[in-house]
Parts: C-alpha cells; structure tokens; sequence
C-alpha cells in the first residue's frame, strides 16, 4: 500500500510517536482506525434510528451518550477484534483489550445506566420541589447516559463485524507493509 495516499495518518502516526512510513510496517494503524471507524458508524446509527422512530432528523444524536448503538461498547470490542485478529486471540494484547471492553461494556450498561435514571428521578424531585421558583425547577441534569443491555450487545456486535470486515479487507489488499 502506498502509504504517501493516507497524509492524515502519517502525521497522525509521526505525532504519536515519532514514526515514519518506514516504521509503519505493522498494522497498529488498523486497530486505531477500526477503533475511530466504530465510534463514528455507531454514533452515525443513532441519527439514523432516530429518524427512523421519530420521524425527525437530530444531528445532536452524533455526540450524545446512550442509545442505539453503544458506540462505547461498539468501539471497544472493534478494538479487541482488530487485536486479536492481527495479534492473535491468545495473545497479552488481545486480553488486556479484551478486559477493556468488557469493563467499558459493565460501565455503559451499569453504573452509567443507574446515575441517569437517577437523574431522571432527580429532576421530578426538582419540579415537584421548585415548582414555584422557576429558575430552581427549569434546572436539569443529563439524563441520558447510559445503556440498555441491548444496547450494548448490538454495540459490540457492530464493532465486532466492524474490525471483521475491515480487517479481513485490509489483509486482502495487503495494506500491511510486513
């Protein structure tokens, strides 16, 4: 692959760490491309769905926590697919971003699901409370932060198929240099 196409990724590359074309004769780059292509795809779906059940175009939908699907859990699991298919799924490296994910996943679907449904608790306490002074009952905190466990399921499948794909595109155009 002629790597002098890709600009954005050897400056990307020589900012990280210093490299040059010449040292980027692993695939590294893969795993942090797959990484930022299921986050946006992800992020992406969720207008997308949101069209779709809503009828209405909400472009706020693309940097936004919650929802379908967990672009977290998507990216992570992307990541720890690309490793395991350049390391291999026995590797040190496959297992640390193995771990990562599925402590990113317990977070989406756990502890960030509970704090907004107690946000959302929260704010009818805040309305009931302050109903008569406007400016303490229009108060509102962030409701939407977590995820359903589907939510994070269909996440990490997309991420999965994400880096299966990708990966599988990249051996066979031979994209890597080694």
């Amino acid at each position: 692959m002629d790597l002098s196409l890709f600009p954005s990724l050897l400056i990307l590359a020589d900012t990280l760490g210093g490299a040059t074309a010449a040292s980027l004769d692993g695939r590294g780059w893969q795993v942090i491309l797959v990484t930022l292509m299921c986050s946006s795809i992800a992020q992406g779906l969720k207008v997308l769905i949101k069209l779709l059940t809503t009828g209405k175009l909400d472009m706020r939908m693309v940097a936004t926590t919650g929802g379908m699907p967990s672009s977290h859990s998507s990216c992570t699991m992307g990541m720890a697919v690309s490793v395991g298919l350049i390391e291999g799924f026995n590797s040190v490296s496959f297992a640390i971003a193995l771990c990562l994910a599925f402590i990113v996943m317990y977070d989406a679907a756990g502890v960030r699901r509970t704090v907004g449904l107690q946000a959302k608790v929260l704010n009818k306490m805040m309305i009931e409370l302050f109903s008569d002074h406007p400016k303490l009952s229009h108060e509102r905190i962030k409701e939407f932060l977590g995820h359903t466990p589907v939510e994070v399921f269909v996440g990490a499948a997309l991420g999965s198929l994400i880096a299966l794909g990708f990966n599988n595109l990249a051996v066979n155009q031979h994209w890597h240099l080694n």
